[in-house]
């Protein structure tokens, strides 16, 4: 809304037991109009405002302190909303997912001048919660951004949350990225496992190859490759905690002789043309637009001629516009994350002299892969607030909805981008895709 007073100064605060009745009445008058008007409201002393008649609620935003108001709509930004939900000064009971179109609505509500005073002057007189509480994880990285040592202390804060923690909402497998859906109806062991597999007929792996994983998570890309397709598989993750759980499961399937999961940067690999085929699935997020060239050289000099990288990543739409001030993800989920539109990617990739052979979207299948995490994480909330704590609960409940949304409404996408480095001109691959359906 960006409501701006003419001055600093503040007015008188209301009478205690008035402030409920004109929280309701400013809250009527600002999204009255919105329709389908499918949420509700309830304030810190019961006082409710329902749906519009005839319109099911799909959700109630619960504002449990006045301040919660002059959050909302004083400069809201995505940040603001998600801080004062994750220090519970608003709440959100139903459809999660549904209450981001209400939060885009009111990140792009334009008043006129009046109007704008006019409310100024009125949330002056609620009180303030405050913009946030304490560090914000990203301000505790230390180095140059995307520099080795801050790159392991970004992913260390993201991913070392607890094994216990991810395991109750990921498949099985603990595959951390988006699934393969054949039907909506897939669940998700079942689209892990066919995702895993459409990467292994992808990259057309053969008995004896060499396959490195980049960023390769607990491992169950590399398992599934060496027990089913009898590759040599390595792979890397800059998270300990990862690397050891996934090294008990290859001791425990007796794959010890053909994959391993090391801790190390990709960065770090010195091992020029050794591996057949490479894979990153849902890591290059991390690399960061000023170091794409290198990431794609560093992949280029570890591919042997011949050989196919298949880079599975998150991108942003160029095409839709930035929700307006900073994001909530890049402080408290994924701390120097960056999206960057696909073209950019493959301009990057091309001038390290990969060849692109096929990029295929999967936009869909990840609004399937979230929602269904959401509601494993959701139907375990005792559980993951007793693993971790009700705050860990909170930031992934909203991390998790948050993204549904913005993949379902195109704002981001996920694509699967097969490279090959020719070997004298020739790919070696076969003239059709006809081998990754049979």
């Amino acid at each position: 809304m960006g409501v701006v007073p003419p001055s600093p100064r503040k007015a008188a605060a209301l009478p205690l037991d008035r402030i409920a009745q004109k929280c309701l009445a400013f809250l009527q008058e600002v999204l009255g109009n919105f329709h389908p008007r499918d949420f509700s409201f309830r304030l810190w002393d019961g006082s409710v405002w329902d749906a519009e008649p005839g319109e099911p609620s799909r959700f109630t935003m619960v504002l449990r302190n006045p301040g919660a108001l002059r959050t909302m709509f004083w400069s809201p930004s995505e940040l603001a909303l998600g801080e004062a939900y994750l220090h519970d000064d608003i709440d959100i009971e139903g459809n999660l997912e549904s209450a981001f179109l209400l939060a885009d609505q009111l990140l792009h509500i334009r008043l006129g001048l009046s109007e704008r005073l006019r409310f100024a002057r009125f949330l002056l007189t609620m009180p303030s919660s405050g913009l946030h509480r304490g560090t914000r994880p990203a301000e505790r990285l230390r180095g140059p951004v995307h520099s080795m040592r801050r790159d392991r202390q970004a992913v260390t804060y993201h991913y070392d949350v607890s094994n216990a923690f991810y395991s109750l909402w990921l498949d099985k497998r603990m595959v951390y990225s988006c699934a393969y859906f054949t039907t909506p109806d897939d669940d998700l062991d079942t689209a892990q496992e066919k995702k895993l597999d459409y990467l292994c007929r992808k990259l057309r792996l053969q008995r004896g190859n060499r396959m490195l994983d980049i960023g390769c998570g607990w491992g169950g890309l590399v398992i599934h490759a060496a027990k089913n397709y009898g590759v040599e598989a390595h792979g890397i993750t800059l998270s300990g905690p990862q690397a050891d759980l996934a090294n008990e499961r290859i001791r425990q399937m007796g794959l010890s002789a053909h994959c391993r999961v090391d801790v190390r940067d990709y960065r770090e690999m010195d091992a020029p043309e050794s591996y057949d085929k490479l894979v990153s699935v849902g890591m290059f997020e991390h690399v960061g637009e000023p170091r794409l060239r290198e990431y794609f050289q560093a992949a280029f000099r570890l591919l042997r001629p011949g050989g196919t990288f298949l880079n599975h990543g998150i991108a942003s739409n160029s095409g839709i516009s930035a929700i307006p001030g900073p994001s909530f993800s890049d402080y408290y989920i994924f701390p120097d994350g960056e999206l960057l539109p696909m073209g950019t990617t493959l301009l990057a990739a091309e001038a390290s002299g990969f060849e692109v052979r096929d990029v295929e979207c999967l936009r869909e299948h990840y609004v399937l892969t979230l929602r269904k995490w959401l509601e494993r994480l959701e139907s375990r909330r005792e559980e993951a607030c007793s693993t971790t704590e009700e705050r860990t609960y909170r930031l992934w409940r909203l991390y998790l909805a948050g993204a549904t949304h913005k993949f379902r409404t195109g704002r981001n996408s996920v694509y699967q981008t097969l490279l090959c480095k020719p070997f004298h001109g020739n790919s070696g691959l076969p003239l059709t895709r006809g081998d990754w359906y049979a």
